[in-house]
C-alpha cells in the first residue's frame, strides 16, 4: 500500500495533484519511478479500425429514415406535380436551293454546319413572332402566365439536330397536350413561310422591274409601229427598198443594231442596279447578294473572306449549342463562346458592309458604263442619220423606223422570256423543307417521369443517408470496441461486464455475483478478479481504487461485485466507500444511511469498529461513507485517513475503494496517489475518448498505477457487430443452464494457484 504524505488543508485542488508520496514496502520493483510518470501517458487517439459496413450498420436507422424521407418527398412531388406533355415535329431541310435567275445565284448556304444554323433560326425572334401572331386570339392556357410570348417560346422550345441523321426535331413542353401540338405546328409553319419568303424576295424585286420595263417597251413598240404606218401612208409613191451597197446606210444599220444591244445591256444594268439597291436596304439579304459572282467581279477574294467568317460563325454556333447542353448560361466557357461569336458576327457584318458598298459601286459603274455607251451610240447614230438623210432622207427615215421597231421587238421578247422564267421558278423555294412528322397531341405525359423521379429520390436518399452516417460517425467520439479503448488509452482491457437490468434494484445489481452466481455478469466479474490477480501480486495490491472518468459509468457496481468475488475466493476483503459526494455502497449492502461511517471516524464522531459493517457475505466487510462531510478533499488528504488506511491494510487482504469520478472533482486523484493500483471503469456506448484520456493522464500524473480498464454495461444484442466482446466460459459453472455450482473450496484453490503464478 502507498500512503500519501499529508500537510495541512489543501487550498487548491490542482495543487493536490503533485502531493508528496511515500513508497510502500510492498510496492512492486517493476513500478517506474514517479519522475517518469509522464512517459506512462497514453498515446494519442488512433483512428478507429471499423469497416464501412460496420459504420453503416451502426447508423442503419439514419440511412433508412433518410431514404424514407426522400422517397416520401418524391411521392409528394409526384402527387402534386402538374403533368407536362411533350409534342414534337420532325423536319428535313435540303442543303441546296433552286435556281431563280441564274445558275450561280442560289440562296441556300453550302456550309457543313447548315443544319445547326437552321436549328438556331427556328428559335429566332422572326420565326417565333410569326408563330405567336398565328396563335393570337386562341386563348391558349400555355401562354396564360407568359407576359411575353416570344420570350416564353424562346425559353420553352427545344430544337435539336439528329446525331446520326439530318433530321431537325422541334419539341415543346406544355400542361395541355393539344396546345403543345398546336404551338409546335405553328412554329414549323412560320419557319416554312419565312424560308420561302426570304427565297422569293430577290426574284420578286427583279420581276417588278422587268414588268415595268416590259410595259414601257410595249408602249414604245406600239408608237413606232404607228409612226411607221403614218410614214408609209404619207409617202406611198416612194419605194423603200434596201440598198446594201450604200456604206452610209450599212453603217447606219450597224449603229442601230449596236444601239439596240447597248440599250438591252442598259436595261439589264438598270434592273441589276435597282435590285442591288433594294437588297442592300435589308442587311439580311447582303449575304445572298454576295453569292452572285457575276456582280462581285474583282471582289471575289472579299467574298471568300466573308465566307470564311460565316464558316467560323457556324462552327462557333455548333460549339455553343453543345456547351449549352453541358453548362448553364453563366458558365465561363459559354460566355467565352458567345463573346467570340459576337466578335466574328461584327467582323462579318463589317466585311459584308464593305463588300456591299463594293458591289453597289461595281453595279453602279456597270450601269453608268452602259448608259454612257447608249449615249455615245445615239450620238453616233444621229450623226450617221444626218449623213444618210442628205443622201435619201426619206429612205433613211423609213429604215430608221424599221430598225427602231426591230430593236423594240427584240427588247420586248427578251423581257417577256425573263418574266416567264421568274414566274416558273418563283414558287420552287417551298420544296426545300419537308415536314416528316407533324406534331400530334401526346397521349401520356413526359414529365414527371415517375420511375426516374423515384430512382433519383432513392439514390439521393441513400447517398445522403450514407453521408449523414459518415458525418455522425466522424463526430461521434464514443468508444465502440475493446480494441479501440486499448489503442486510445494505452491500457489493457481487464474485462467486459454485460448489461444488467436496472429494475432489479441497486441491491441486486451491486451484488449480482452473490445473487446470480451463474449469470453472465457474475462470470465477467470473476474474470476481472482473475485479471487483477494476474496483473499485480497479492502483497503489491492491497488497496484497489475503482473510479471512472465521469458520473454514471458503473464504478460502484464494479467495486461491490469485484469485492464479493474476491471474498468468495477466500480473501478477507473490505469495501470502503470513499465517495464523500454521492455515496452508494450503503444502498448496495442495505446499511442505514445514518450509521457511523468513514467520515464520522475521521471526524472523531465514532470509533472504527462501529463504522465497519458486516455485509452478510463471508469474508466481506463494508465501511460506508457515513455523514457527508463539507470538505471531502481535505478529509481524504488528511493524516487521519492515511493512518486509517494503513491500519486497515494490516487487517484485510484486499481493500476496494469506491472513489468519485476523476474529471469532476479531485478526490479520485488524491486516492490515486494513495492506493496501490487503480481500475478505470468505462461505460459502453457512453464513455468517449477525450474524457477517458484526460482521466488516465490525470491519474498517471499523480503517480497512480492503473492496472487496466473495465468496460461496463455492454449491450449483448450488438455483440455480433463488433462492438464489445466479453467472451465468458459458462460451461464450467453449469451445463445447459442446469449444472451445479463449484464449491468454495475449488474456487479458493483456483485463486490460490492464480496468486501463486502471479507472485
Amino acid at each position: 500500500m502507498r500512503i500519501g504524505g499529508v500537510g495541512k488543508a489543501v487550498e487548491d485542488e490542482r495543487r493536490q495533484l503533485s502531493m508528496p508520496r511515500h513508497s510502500h514496502s510492498r510496492r512492486p520493483e517493476t513500478q517506474p519511478p514517479e519522475s517518469k510518470a509522464d512517459t506512462d501517458r497514453p498515446a494519442e487517439p488512433q483512428i478507429r479500425h471499423r469497416s464501412f459496413v460496420q459504420v453503416l450498420w451502426q447508423h442503419k436507422w439514419v440511412v433508412a429514415l433518410t431514404v424514407v424521407l426522400c422517397a416520401s418527398g418524391a411521392l409528394t412531388y409526384l402527387y402534386k406535380a402538374t403533368p407536362v406533355y411533350t409534342a414534337s415535329s420532325r423536319l428535313f431541310v435540303e442543303r441546296s436551293g433552286p435556281e431563280i435567275i441564274k445558275a450561280n445565284e442560289g440562296f441556300m448556304t453550302q456550309s457543313k454546319n447548315y443544319l445547326y444554323t437552321q436549328a438556331e433560326l427556328l428559335k429566332s425572334t422572326p420565326i417565333l413572332t410569326g408563330a405567336a401572331k398565328a396563335l393570337a386570339g386562341r386563348g391558349l392556357r400555355t401562354f396564360a402566365a407568359a407576359g411575353n410570348r416570344v420570350a416564353f417560346l424562346k425559353s420553352s422550345v427545344d430544337v435539336s439536330v439528329g446525331k446520326k441523321d439530318d433530321i431537325i426535331t422541334i419539341a415543346l413542353d406544355s400542361p395541355s397536350p393539344t396546345e403543345a401540338a398546336e404551338i409546335v405546328n405553328a412554329i414549323v409553319e412560320s419557319y416554312v413561310a419565312y424560308h420561302s419568303r426570304q427565297r422569293r424576295d430577290t426574284a420578286a424585286e427583279v420581276l417588278k422591274i422587268l414588268q415595268r420595263e416590259k410595259i414601257k417597251r410595249d408602249g414604245e413598240l406600239g408608237e413606232r409601229f404607228k409612226a411607221l404606218m403614218d410614214f408609209k401612208r404619207a409617202n406611198e409613191t416612194i419605194s423603200f427598198g434596201t440598198d446594201n451597197s450604200n456604206i452610209i446606210i450599212q453603217r447606219l444599220m450597224r449603229l442601230s443594231d449596236a444601239l439596240t444591244q447597248a440599250e438591252l445591256e442598259l436595261t439589264d444594268a438598270s434592273a441589276q442596279y435597282e435590285t442591288t439597291k433594294v437588297i442592300l436596304s435589308d442587311p439580311a439579304k447582303v449575304q445572298h447578294l454576295a453569292q452572285a459572282q457575276h456582280i462581285l467581279g474583282s471582289q471575289g477574294s472579299a467574298y471568300r473572306e466573308v465566307d470564311a467568317f460565316r464558316d467560323g460563325i457556324d462552327e462557333l454556333q455548333v460549339a455553343l449549342v453543345s456547351l449549352r447542353q453541358q453548362y448553364t448560361a453563366d458558365h465561363p466557357a459559354v460566355r467565352e463562346a458567345q463573346a467570340k461569336l459576337k466578335l466574328l458576327s461584327e467582323q462579318r457584318d463589317t466585311r459584308l458592309s464593305l463588300l456591299a458598298e463594293a458591289c453597289l459601286g461595281a453595279v453602279r459603274q456597270q450601269y453608268n458604263s452602259a448608259k454612257n455607251r447608249v449615249a455615245e451610240l445615239r450620238t453616233s447614230l444621229e450623226a450617221q442619220r444626218v449623213l444618210a438623210q442628205k443622201l435619201n432622207s426619206k429612205a433613211v427615215e423609213h429604215a430608221m423606223l424599221e430598225a427602231d421597231i426591230k430593236r423594240t421587238e427584240r427588247m420586248c421578247d427578251v423581257l417577256e422570256s425573263r418574266i416567264k422564267e421568274i414566274d416558273v421558278t418563283e414558287d420552287a423555294g417551298a420544296l426545300n423543307i419537308s415536314i416528316l412528322e407533324a406534331a400530334q397531341p401526346p397521349e401520356a405525359p413526359s414529365k414527371p417521369n415517375r420511375t426516374q423521379v423515384m430512382a433519383m429520390a432513392l439514390a439521393a436518399g441513400l447517398l445522403l443517408g450514407i453521408g449523414l452516417a459518415l458525418v455522425g460517425d466522424w463526430m461521434d467520439h464514443k468508444f465502440r470496441s475493446v480494441e479501440e479503448i486499448s489503442q486510445a488509452l494505452g491500457l489493457p482491457a481487464l474485462g467486459v461486464v454485460p448489461h444488467v437490468q436496472s429494475r432489479k434494484g441497486s441491491a441486486v445489481v451491486g451484488k449480482v455475483v452473490d445473487a446470480e452466481p451463474l449469470s453472465q455478469a457474475a462470470e465477467s466479474y470473476r474474470t476481472i478478479r482473475t485479471a487483477v490477480y494476474f496483473g499485480v501480486p497479492d502483497n503489491d495490491a492491497k488497496t484497489l481504487l475503482v473510479t471512472s472518468p465521469g458520473v454514471g459509468d458503473g464504478k460502484t457496481t464494479l467495486a461491490s461485485n469485484l469485492a464479493i468475488s474476491m471474498a468468495q475466493a477466500g480473501q478477507k476483503v473490505l469495501v470502503l466507500d470513499a465517495d464523500f459526494r454521492r455515496p452508494s455502497q450503503h444502498r448496495v449492502f442495505q446499511i442505514d444511511s445514518d450509521a457511523v461511517g468513514l467520515s464520522d471516524v475521521l471526524a472523531g464522531r465514532g470509533p472504527l469498529y462501529q463504522a465497519i459493517h458486516r455485509s452478510g457475505i463471508e469474508n466481506l466487510d463494508v465501511l460506508p461513507c457515513g455523514t457527508i462531510p463539507p470538505n471531502p478533499s481535505e478529509m481524504l488528504s488528511s493524516r487521519a485517513f492515511a493512518g486509517l488506511l494503513e491500519g486497515l491494510s494490516g487487517r484485510y487482504d484486499r481493500i476496494v475503494l469506491d472513489a468519485p469520478p476523476v474529471i469532476p472533482v479531485s478526490d479520485a486523484r488524491i486516492l490515486g496517489a494513495t492506493c496501490d493500483v487503480a481500475l478505470l471503469v468505462l461505460r459502453a456506448e457512453k464513455s468517449s475518448r477525450k474524457p477517458s484520456q484526460q482521466a488516465v493522464e490525470t491519474l498517471l500524473r499523480v503517480g497512480s498505477q492503473i492496472l487496466g480498464v473495465v468496460v461496463n454495461d455492454a449491450p449483448t444484442r450488438k455483440n455480433r457487430y463488433g462492438y464489445y466482446h466479453y467472451g465468458y466460459y459458462h460451461g464450467r459453472y453449469c451445463s445447459h443452464g442446469r449444472g451445479d455450482r463449484k464449491d468454495r473450496g475449488e474456487e479458493r484453490e483456483e485463486v490460490a494457484a492464480v496468486q501463486s503464478d502471479a507472485a
